[in-house]
């Protein structure tokens, strides 16, 4: 795993959930590990943003309605 523009920087971290978030994700390095937790918060809230779409959205989804798939569907 490469980190797109790395920087530098001095946190106190709680060790514990560092171990815990390691096992979770899967990585290695405490870089790889918030770099990865990072990304889950990312991706979270993408998920998040596409379910209240769905939520709000007219035909109870995203993507075409029925009608215009039947019309996209005729020759």
């Amino acid at each position: 795993m490469t980190i797109s523009n790395s920087d530098k920087t001095s946190l106190a971290i709680d060790r514990e959930k560092v171990a815990v978030a390691k096992e979770i994700l899967g990585t290695r390095t405490l870089a790889a590990t918030v770099d990865a937790a990072l990304d889950e918060v990312v991706n979270a809230e993408s998920r998040r943003r596409i379910m209240q779409r769905i939520r709000t959205s007219k035909t109870g989804g995203i993507g075409p309605t029925p009608e215009e798939l039947r019309r996209l569907r005729e020759p």
